[in-house]
């Protein structure tokens, strides 16, 4: 058996961001009409922090189900960040065989970003003008790239908590996209003049707090995705229209949800629905000008078979059924 395998590169070079927003943003609406009884992720702690992730689905729109296996482990070629290491499988569904085999961690990040950035298409204010990221990896930067296809923001304001490490990454970016990248000290300031905030961090604690967003702001939460880390207080969880990529899995797995659910701060009933039950049109995203909207993000199987799906056949001038 001969199955195309697409390296890091060639996934780079076939997973273009406005394709790919569009693949996602179809399968999420999939997702909430046709294939709603997707299995949750399961994750297995191996020790020392690492993880190995296992992400089961299908995809009926393309005819498609699959699987992503990936461990997520610390890389000190990353001054301890962690890596995301393993495989997306794409099956034919009308025939069982293995259509296509990717490397999962840059479809990973480009289908993060662009789930992030049909979400904020969908809900942030069309006028938004100043973006804030909160994180300086490689989401950090597959973000700014997925962003600037559906916003013209005329600044983007990057906070991390190494100063030295934002303004070389605010440097590298400004130099790679049409807007200015701007290093800031403060994550107040940052959030206190965005009208867009992404938060793709690896904190363990809140980073992002409610009494500095100001009304009428989109918020993407991305970097926490699973239960434990928290990028945001729970003050800024009850504030916003809270709209999910997954309703179980977000009930299951949000960890600033169910920080915030503990507290007695807001119930199940605060996730208002999902991100593709607004792209159909059958659940309103932003209610008015002045409401926080909240897109949490912890990415689906359908994601990531969509985007396969998209770049193969990109690779092979295949028409996706």
């Amino acid at each position: 058996m001969s199955v195309p395998y697409y390296d890091e590169l060639q996934v780079e070079a076939l997973l273009d961001y406005p394709g790919c927003i569009a693949a996602v943003r179809q399968a999420m609406v999939q997702l909430s009409q046709v294939d709603r009884d997707q299995p949750l992720r399961q994750i297995i702690g191996l020790g020392d922090g690492n993880l190995f992730g296992v992400m089961p689905g299908k995809l009926s729109g393309n005819d498609a189900f699959g699987a992503k296996l990936v461990s997520v482990f610390e890389d000190p070629a990353r001054k301890g960040r962690s890596r995301h290491q393993g495989v997306v499988i794409d099956y034919d569904g009308r025939t069982g065989a293995v259509r296509c085999i990717a490397d999962a961690e840059p479809v990973t990040r480009i289908r993060t970003a662009c789930a992030s950035a049909a979400a904020t298409d969908a809900l942030a204010r069309p006028d938004a003008a100043t973006l804030a990221i909160f994180g300086l990896g490689t989401q950090a930067e597959a973000h700014i790239h997925a962003l600037l296809q559906v916003r013209r923001f005329s600044r983007i304001l990057v906070w991390g908590r190494d100063s030295e490490r934002s303004a070389a990454f605010a440097a590298r970016m400004t130099a790679a996209v049409a807007a200015p990248v701007l290093a800031v000290g403060c994550g107040e300031q940052a959030a206190s003049e965005a009208d867009v905030i992404t938060t793709v961090s690896s904190a363990a604690e809140p980073i992002l707090f409610g009494s500095w967003v100001r009304p009428g702001t989109h918020i993407n939460l991305v970097g926490s995705s699973f239960l434990g880390p928290v990028e945001v207080d729970s003050a800024l969880v009850a504030a916003g229209r809270y709209i999910a990529d997954y309703k179980p899995s977000v009930l299951a797995q949000a960890a600033e949800l169910d920080v915030a659910r503990r507290a007695g701060v807001v119930d199940n009933s605060h996730v208002v629905g999902e991100i593709g039950e607004v792209f159909s049109g059958s659940l309103a995203g932003r209610e008015h000008d002045d409401q926080i909207t909240i897109y949490k993000s912890l990415g689906n199987i359908v994601q990531d078979l969509a985007a396969t799906a998209y770049l193969h056949s990109r690779a092979t001038g295949e028409t996706e059924s």
